[in-house]
């Protein structure tokens, strides 16, 4: 694919001079139903008149003499002598991105208070004028990162317009929106001399007030992540904009080096200072010499308009949070220097300043909780003018709770507005449940318990399984069977997406523990479904005090990658052949804590019956159990992996060739900046009979264990899971904790101990490994940040190798404290599909996957774990998975493509991920 940067037809060169009366030009703007290409084939363009292989872009702009729809307020330069208030108000506009709500976290702990989030196609121009200049609602603007070009309208969206219009309101652009801010002002938008992802590099600044307190050069400890395949041509940067930050175009370095390799988390690390030698000479524009630096920042000579080509969001970006710190104070002192009216004037020091800012934010949070997420399906003109009355009428809802509320806290009344209602059909449950001390090892362990208590009958039954414990991965394993009158099994498929008719849902089918089924459509999706259910439960804590871990009972399945539809992509190019999501609800279970060796039985029921019975019988099989008699005629048979399409091996879905040119296609979306890292996948196949799924899923979990595994059996769906899963997507305690524990970069195990320690060290060496996590890691950070507490988002453990039998794997921990007002389905839909099966920024991530890959990921993406009936959960990751269905085993594989990434070396990665689970299947069968 050989690729450039696209002139659309319309445009004419951005004006370079503020002499240019720009209130007479209005940008074209439009919402397209689908994704405008800015790209064309090179040859279709005429020659640049700079001497080089990209083809650069112009700003779009069509001049007009219509006078604005609205009428501007005068802001007078008149010196007041205010104090500086105790928060700053910000609109951030978010461009499809998936770093956005880093910033928002940032901005909330920096500004006192958090921001309003708005996608760049939420509002149309009037409407975005209405609350800056009528309602007095902001004081600054920040405009996120996101994939694509400035040049492409459904990329940047109203962000052009804003630049052009909000002269005279301070404004900061983080990537695409510093790249927006020399575009509209007539800089070219250029491939930059290599796609730069998840990387870090050095940065010098010119001492400007944004980088107040910062260090600048070579060795001064301020190195910045950069996420980005294009840049601002320096050359062509015209005289209203200033150079502020650059660094060399090709000076990257890893996070973690050969000096430093023990370091695991580099927020507020320094080093020694000093600063570069040779500072940044050549005048951009006047026709020098081309330097070697790459723009990192820019600022407008006449308004209050910054613009970072790095991530100052990163975790790990040196000094990022000062940056937004500056531009807070840059705020505060340009209003205090600046009347902007009279309005402005009143509020300043009073906590009227928050009152419609505040009304905002409680219609983000409750208009745009869900359609924050939306692609572009939902943004059709009429969806948007809804959703901006829906917004006003719940600005006017809420005003008596600021007007009259006004001792509470701002974030007192956040959560509070938003909080779940009880509901009136709430079931009440009751719990109860016996302790049985240092038995597990007395019985055979988790396997002896399982298979004595679910392995001769192993229908219906649930394996949530630790079976790699050590160095604390994990610690409770849990397993149940068809249990008491609550047990029921869900079963959820999409509706079919390709019926121009369907606007999504999808139909779950209900079989009760007496075995009727009900089959009905849910409307508004599964998610949606799973939410109501678990609020309706009430229960009481004292129930299970006592008890080390947190599930109780509940629903236990997986959720297939599919379900991605509900979170936000417009729709499923392919169909999966298994059920969407496959819930049993579990009203009794078996947990085993490995740590202590004790050995638990739980029984929910509703208030008006009892469980006794089953804790009776449970109990009496459980101290009956003889260690010595465990399932497990294991075959010891030892077949060679193989791609093709033999008999005794799997069938790989893509061939090795095919593999290999979707890489390079990756690798292109890269280049031109459509994504920053794409996760690819393929799957294999093998026709299998009269298999014992337990058997092979016992022989999995000795040869692969993992603290992650499970075993799924739906009977009725001819379905079988069996699950070796190092990677937790996410949990939730009783503690409101949120963890993620994304994995990302994996290398094979040496055979002997001196190499198996070389092998590690290169996996935690390797540049384009930890660029890989980092992308993710910010990624998770940003899905945790839609759902948690302000400031509370942390990185306890970046970029660590963990080895398991037969790889090493770089994993890093991220933890929030999830908000009141946010439920646990909340919580894992701000989160679906996990970011490192996908890459970033997200959405366009899984469309461009989508178009790249040729079957459905099915279960293979998704996650498998619990949701217990008082709202706590745990999921994993399902890879190293084998799903059996249908007379046919499968097993999904792939990896993250990055600008780093060599097509034949992402092959093997790929086929080693295959590697255990296939062996245990040509093994045992």
């Amino acid at each position: 694919m050989n690729l450039a940067l696209r002139l659309l037809p319309s445009e004419l060169t951005c004006p370079t001079s503020e002499d240019i009366q720009y209130a007479n030009v209005n940008f074209l703007l439009f919402k397209p139903s689908v994704r405008v290409s800015c790209f064309i084939k090179k040859d279709d363009v005429q020659p640049s008149n700079y001497d080089r292989k990209n083809v650069t872009i112009s700003c779009q702009l069509m001049h007009s003499h219509l006078e604005e729809s609205f009428k501007r307020k005068k802001r007078l330069q008149v010196p007041l002598p205010l104090q500086k208030p105790d928060f700053v108000r910000t609109l951030l506009i978010d461009n499809y991105d998936s770093y956005t709500y880093n910033i928002y976290q940032e901005l909330s702990v920096v500004n006192g208070v958090p921001p309003v989030v708005i996608q760049n196609d939420d509002w149309i121009w009037e409407e975005l004028s209405h609350y800056l200049y009528e309602e007095n609602a902001f004081d600054n603007i920040v405009i996120s990162p996101g994939p694509g070009s400035p040049a492409c309208p459904q990329d940047i969206g109203i962000c052009l317009q804003l630049l052009h219009k909000c002269w005279d309101i301070p404004v900061l652009g983080v990537c695409l929106g510093h790249q927006a801010l020399g575009y509209v002002h007539g800089a070219h938008i250029v491939h930059a001399p290599e796609p730069i992802h998840g990387r870090l590099s050095e940065v010098e600044h010119g001492g400007c007030q944004l980088f107040h307190g910062i260090p600048s050069g070579r060795n001064s400890g301020f190195k910045v992540v950069r996420y980005h395949s294009l840049v601002i041509d320096s050359e062509s940067l015209p005289e209203v904009l200033i150079p502020i930050a650059w660094t060399s175009s090709s000076s990257t370095l890893p996070f973690v080096g050969p000096k430093d390799h023990n370091i695991s988390n580099a927020l507020g690390t320094q080093r020694e200072k000093n600063v570069f030698v040779d500072s940044f000479s050549p005048k951009a524009g006047n026709g020098t010499t081309r330097s070697p630096r790459v723009l990192m920042g820019i600022k407008h000579r006449t308004r209050p308009h910054y613009g970072v080509q790095f991530h100052p969001e990163s975790v790990a970006t040196f000094h990022g949070s000062q940056i937004f710190k500056n531009f807070r104070d840059i705020t505060n002192e340009y209003w205090l220097r600046y009347k902007s009216s009279q309005s402005r004037e009143k509020h300043v020091h009073s906590y009227g300043k928050l009152k419609n800012f505040f009304k905002l934010s409680l219609a983000h949070m409750q208009v745009s909780s869900a359609s924050r997420h939306c692609g572009d399906s939902y943004r059709s003109i009429n969806s948007e003018n809804s959703k901006v009355d829906q917004l006003n009428k719940v600005v006017n809802g809420h005003r008596h709770m600021v007007d009259d509320n006004a001792e509470m806290t701002c974030l007192e009344k956040f959560n509070i507005a938003n909080v779940h209602h009880a509901r009136t059909d709430r079931k009440c449950l009751k719990l109860k449940w016996r302790k049985y001390t240092h038995l597990a090892s007395q019985v055979g362990g988790a396997k002896g318990i399982f298979c004595g208590l679910f392995g001769r009958e192993p229908k219906n039954t649930f394996w949530l399984d630790s079976s790699s414990t050590e160095k604390g991965r994990a610690r409770f394993s849990f397993m149940g069977g068809k249990g008491g009158p609550l047990w029921k099994q869900l079963t959820f498929r999409l509706s079919d997406q390709s019926d121009e008719c369907s606007k999504g849902g999808g139909y779950l089918s209900m079989e009760s523990c007496e075995g009727s089924t009900e089959t009905r459509f849910l409307e508004e999706g599964f998610f949606d479904f799973l939410n109501k259910e678990l609020q309706s439960y009430h229960y009481d804590e004292k129930d299970y005090e006592g008890l080390p871990f947190d599930f109780h009972g509940g629903y236990v399945g997986y959720i297939g990658y599919n379900l991605k539809s509900e979170c936000g992509v417009a729709s499923n190019r392919h169909k999966s052949e298994t059920p969407d999501a496959c819930f049993f609800f579990v009203d009794s279970l078996v947990a085993v804590d490995h740590k202590t060796d004790n050995v638990y039985i739980l029984a929910i029921h509703e208030e008006s019956s009892s469980m006794t019975q089953w804790l009776d019988d449970a109990e009496e099989k459980l101290l009956n159990l003889n260690g010595s008699e465990i399932m497990g005629s294991e075959k010891q048979y030892l077949h060679p992996l193989t791609c093709s399409s033999q008999k005794a091996g799997f069938a790989a879905e893509k061939s090795r060739e095919q593999y290999i040119e979707d890489v390079k296609k990756c690798l292109e979306y890269i280049k031109d900046g459509e994504s920053y890292e794409l996760c690819l996948t393929t799957q294999m196949r093998k026709p299998i009979e009269n298999l014992d799924s337990l058997g092979l899923y016992l022989h999995l979990r000795e040869r692969n264990p993992a603290p992650y595994a499970a075993w799924l059996n739906f009977p009725k769906e001819d379905l079988c899971i069996c699950c070796s899963s190092p990677e937790r997507f996410l949990q939730l305690d009783r503690n409101n904790i949120l963890e993620a524990k994304p994995i990302k970069g994996t290398i094979a195990r040496g055979a002997t101990a001196e190499e198996d320690e070389q092998l590690k060290l290169k996996l935690q060496l390797s540049e384009k490994d930890q660029a890989e996590n980092l992308m993710i890691v910010d990624l998770l950070r940003n899905d945790l940040g839609r759902v948690c507490d302000p400031g509370s988002v942390h990185v306890p453990r970046l970029m660590d190798v963990e080895s398991y039998a037969t790889v090493h794997t770089m994993v890093s921990t991220i933890r929030g404290k999830k908000r009141s007002d946010a439920s646990a389905v909340d919580c894992v839909r701000a989160a679906f599909p996990g970011g490192s099966m996908t890459g970033a920024p997200k959405l366009r991530s899984m469309e461009l996957l989508d178009s790249i890959e040729s079957c459905s990921r099915g279960i293979y993406s998704g996650c498998i774990g619990f949701f217990s009936y008082n709202q706590t959960f745990d999921l994993n990751i399902v890879i190293r998975t084998v799903i059996i269905h249908d007379g046919e085993a499968s097993i999904g594989a792939g990896g993250a493509i990055v600008s780093l990434s060599n097509p034949e070396d992402e092959y093997k990665e790929m086929i080693l991920k295959t590697k255990a689970p296939a062996k245990a299947v040509i093994d045992f069968e």
